[in-house]
């Protein structure tokens, strides 16, 4: 694992939305931490409502993580284009995310803690 990154057991409930709909909750979210960056919130894809998410072919590379596949939301009045991202085959170090998808927090989508 890459020196500058954390990966830990988010603590408490965690909740996304987006549209007005709850996208997923989870008490098994990852929180990753990458050197001075904000943290982000990694939800098993077990507990999200993957019916509102559709794959893209967008695709980014991070040279510690691995390739990341993104996911867009779909809401009942529009479509949040690559607002979520998962790494399908992290690097070595990073399988705990495997399996995990974050989103970008924004005004149309909120991850939070409850």
């Amino acid at each position: 694992m890459a020196d500058h990154i954390t990966i830990r057991k988010a603590e408490g409930t965690w909740v996304v939305r987006a549209g007005g709909a709850v996208l997923g909750e989870s008490n098994d979210a990852l929180e990753l931490t990458e050197g001075t960056m904000p943290f982000v919130i990694y939800f098993p894809r077990s507990d999200i409502a993957m019916a509102f998410l559709d794959a893209t072919d967008h695709r980014t590379h991070c040279p510690h993580k691995g390739d990341a596949s993104y996911f867009s939301i779909v809401t009942k009045s529009t479509t949040l284009v690559n607002a979520a991202w998962s790494y399908e085959n992290p690097k070595p170090g990073m399988e705990r995310i495997k399996d995990h998808l974050a989103f970008y927090a924004s005004d149309t989508v909120t991850v939070e803690q409850v």
